[in-house]
């Protein structure tokens, strides 16, 4: 992973994971750029290489072996990675707009989102047909199709709509995994069959005749009937209308047709083509605002059409990233120069393949392990990454290598100068209003002096009758994300008084951020603390202050107070545990050792995004549930681990416990971290605790075994609750949105021995 300790003085933000981009940001992990951040925006963590996923549908491939995981690439290029959907972007105050959450500020922005199909054009087809742009969506829509034609009985009829070479593949593809699909459950291929429409009057109107003629002798022995000239025009739920006013029938309908751009591009004020992409220069740079740049399908090249081809999307990469690098140093830009020819290798569904190349063509197996060849290498470009150059040094101090102002490079050395110590470190207070005054804490009665009317110290009153609870959490941020890790950060906070059966009334936070531009720990601040006041507005507690310094990384903490009746009825205390009661953990574990298999950039995307989304649930209503099914103890699983504090009910509880290893909730991806031997840093000292465990020699292989040592952040409620009521309220957690609730053990009698922990499973 690369990291800097330079301030970051420009923001270059991606829009997309698509071929450019990912070429990008593998640049810039080789060749990091000091006081240049990066930023990925992308509403997945993986995306598919185009070139290869007609032979994952057709079964040749794993989903891993297609798809380019963009956040351990963007871990490797030291760039952050926002999960997020773009829905615009505010040229005026250099902002990429995004759905639910604060805008992103840039200095440069690339657009590289790829082309999303006309449907609405089509009466019906947004309803009734499956299109297969943006091809990050499209697993999912693949494996709904795949799953329906395995359930359907009887006939089948799919249709696809688009002659070129995608819509081709695709077919062919589909129709090689479905017909093994149904040989597999001994059924007869025979039920499916399959229609190929296209406007054009031949397939693949783009390549030689030889390549088409091939093709159409390849269909025909397929038994796919081809319609050229054949205009869809309407779309209806089981059938579809040609221009000629014929209707056919199709049980499912892919659309593969000539895309446009997403609708948000219109409202930009850029200037955009006859089908809504990017006019873009021969520097990719958009002909309207030079702080804008765009490439692969999503970009017009205003001096030459270029067919929407990935081999353009993969060469436009280099140029690209060296553009953006140049044009943040105003520098000369460079000129992009398109292929004039270029190879495309097309598979038939099984492995065989054509070659197309101007007016040659030719075909065969070897064509498709060729093509096999030439994809594995290019996508080990993106897994595989070789060792970093060091960054490109600044001129001097001031960070001449970018030009900045005079205000900025006054604030550029201050950032870069030693810092001073105590309240010399503090946050300037012109950037800390600035980025406190875009917040909207909630108000509470209870709440006499807060940040409504901010003075030295919070006022707070408590109300008759009722007792404060009060609890502390800090740590430094795991994530590049910090709205995401805002919200984390409060969440966690709030897990203890939750634990207590208590509501939480006021928060006080304490920050570091790392020393900058005023304007990017202006803009870090207000996206971390939006996240977090989010997550304390939701369960009512007010954001009444708190303090601000610089650090060397970001970090985020809560002092929460929490209100409970003074009688302390219906506290949730560690120590109530009772023989009988069975164990009940709400949310999953994993997180220590994900992340820490994160920061080394071996974590899967998709396991660290669902873990997060774990992260972000919150434990009020799980505490809730838990208190109306009888919970007899409760603690939030932390930094101790699972083990660490199951040992810290069962001492004051006077009692023991027993673990079901094979029960036990976990975060995808936990189990294959901890058998790489990736664990967390305060695992080591969790292990300790392993004299609590009365047979653990018999369970110290065991794959499971490492997860009860692993620190949780923010994570789940462990509970015990009377046996009669367990399983109602387990259900009531997993109706409750904790879809990992679970029964994990049960609470023992005091034993004879002092390991007061037994494991089953």
């Amino acid at each position: 992973m690369q990291t800097s300790e330079q301030p970051v003085l420009r923001d270059i933000v991606l829009i997309g994971g698509g071929h450019s981009h990912v070429g990008v940001l593998r640049s810039f992990g080789m060749q990091p750029m000091r006081g240049v951040r990066l930023t990925l925006i992308c509403t997945d963590a993986h995306t598919p290489y185009s070139g290869m996923l007609p032979g994952y549908v057709a079964g040749h491939y794993d989903f891993d072996a297609v798809h380019i995981d963009l956040s351990r690439l963007a871990t490797f290029a030291g760039a952050r990675f926002i999960c997020a959907e773009v829905t615009g972007i505010d040229r005026a105050a250099h902002k990429v707009l995004l759905r639910g959450r604060p805008p992103i500020a840039y200095d440069r922005v690339a657009v590289n989102i790829g082309s999303t199909p006309q449907v609405n054009q089509i009466p019906g087809a947004a309803e009734h047909a499956v299109p297969v742009k943006p091809i990050f969506q499209f697993n999912q829509r693949w494996l709904a199709l795949l799953e329906r034609v395995r359930q359907h009985a009887g006939g089948l009829c799919i249709a696809v709509v688009g002659g070129g070479a995608g819509g081709v593949e695709l077919l062919l593809a589909m129709q090689y995994r479905l017909c093994n699909e149904l040989r597999n459950l001994k059924r007869n291929p025979a039920e499916l069959a399959f229609a190929l429409f296209t406007a054009d009057s031949s397939i693949l109107p783009t390549h030689n005749a030889g390549v088409r003629r091939k093709f159409a002798e390849v269909l025909r022995q397929r038994g796919v009937q081809v319609f050229t000239g054949a205009a869809v025009q309407k779309v209806e739920a089981g059938r579809l209308q040609t221009a000629a006013g014929r209707w056919f029938d199709a049980d499912e309908i892919v659309w593969v047709t000539q895309a446009g751009g997403v609708p948000w591009l219109a409202e930009t004020g850029l200037a955009l083509d006859d089908r809504g992409f990017v006019r873009v220069n021969a520097h990719l740079q958009s002909v309207t605002d030079p702080h804008v740049f765009a490439a692969g399908d999503v970009a017009s090249l205003d001096h030459r059409a270029l067919e929407k081809a990935g081999v353009f999307a993969v060469r436009m990469a280099r140029p690209l990233a060296e553009n953006l690098r140049r044009s943040v140093q105003e520098h000369t830009l460079q000129v992009y120069r398109p292929q004039r020819r270029w190879l495309a290798l097309i598979s038939t569904g099984d492995r065989y393949a054509v070659a197309s190349r101007g007016a040659l063509g030719f075909s065969g197996a070897w064509v498709w392990r060729w093509k096999d060849s030439i994809d594995r290498r290019f996508m080990r470009r993106f897994s595989e990454f070789p060792a970093m150059d060091a960054a490109k040094p600044m001129a001097d101090p001031a960070g001449n290598a970018l030009p900045l102002t005079e205000e900025e490079s006054l604030q550029a050395i201050s950032a870069i100068a030693m810092r001073c110590g105590g309240c010399g470190a503090k946050v300037g207070a012109s950037v800390l209003s600035r980025a406190l005054g875009a917040l909207a804490p909630i108000e509470r009665d209870d709440v006499l002096i807060g940040l409504h009317a901010p003075d030295d110290a919070a006022v707070v009153r408590v109300p008759p009758g009722k007792a404060m609870v009060h609890t502390v959490d800090f740590f430094r941020a795991f994530i590049s994300d910090p709205y995401v890790f805002g919200k984390i950060a409060a969440n966690h906070a709030l897990g203890d008084i939750f634990a207590m059966g208590a509501q939480p009334q006021s928060a006080t936070a304490i920050a570091t951020v790392p020393p900058g531009l005023e304007s990017k720990v202006e803009e870090l601040l207000l996206q971390m603390m939006t996240g977090a006041v989010e997550v304390l507005n939701a369960v009512g507690c007010a954001l009444v202050g708190g303090h601000t310094g610089e650090g060397s990384e970001l970090a985020l903490g809560f002092a929460i107070n929490g209100l409970i009746d003074e009688d302390l009825e219906h506290v949730m205390r560690k120590g109530g545990m009772l023989p009988g009661d069975m164990l009940v953990l709400t949310k999953p574990i994993g997180t220590g050792t994900l992340f820490a298999a994160h920061a080394r950039g071996v974590a899967r995307g998709r396991w660290v995004q669902a873990a997060l989304q774990s992260m972000l649930v919150s434990n009020q209503r799980g505490a809730e549930v838990l208190h109306e099914f009888g919970a007899t103890a409760c603690t939030d699983l932390t930094g101790f681990g699972l083990l660490g504090h199951l040992v810290e009910m069962t001492r004051p509880s006077g009692v023991d416990a027993r673990i079901d290893l094979a029960a036990l909730p976990l975060l995808d991806g936990a189990q294959e971290c901890v058998a790489q031997g990736i664990v967390s840093s305060l695992q080591p000292s969790n292990v300790r605790l392993r004299r609590a465990v009365r047979n653990q020699d018999s369970f110290v292989q065991h794959p499971r075994y490492p997860l009860l040592f692993d620190p949780q952040t923010a994570g789940g409620l462990l509970a015990s609750v009377p046996a009669v009521q367990a399983d109602c309220c387990v259900a009531a957690l997993r109706a409750a949105g904790y879809t990992h609730a679970a029964v994990i053990g049960a609470i023992l009698p005091r034993g004879d021995t002092l390991a007061p922990v037994v494991l089953t499973g």
